[in-house]
């Protein structure tokens, strides 16, 4: 299960952040999104942060975006792409 992503960030609070996974080019199914959040929030909790939020993104176009994830983070994030707030960066989930 290796696939290329792209990281984002959205600040929540002044000490706690969203974490944005993309997938590029493939197509998850929703538990695949599932395994791919609890392994990001695995390394969160490695790095002292509990409970980390984390909201995983698919598609390319408007139409095919699906975001995974709680219902609050997905609000803020879909927000922060909506405004080009997010800065994405290549990333690797061992």
């Amino acid at each position: 299960m290796t696939y290329k992503l792209l990281y984002a960030a959205v600040r929540e609070h002044p000490r706690k952040v969203i974490h944005v996974l993309r997938v590029v080019d493939e197509l998850l199914e929703p538990e695949e999104a599932d395994e791919l959040a609890e392994l990001m929030r695995e390394r969160a909790l490695s790095r002292g942060e509990q409970d980390a939020a984390v909201v995983v993104v698919q598609g390319q176009a408007k139409e095919t975006l699906r975001l995974f994830g709680e219902p609050y983070a997905v609000a803020r994030v879909r927000t922060a792409m909506f405004n080009a707030a997010l800065s994405w960066r290549d990333f690797e989930l061992e």
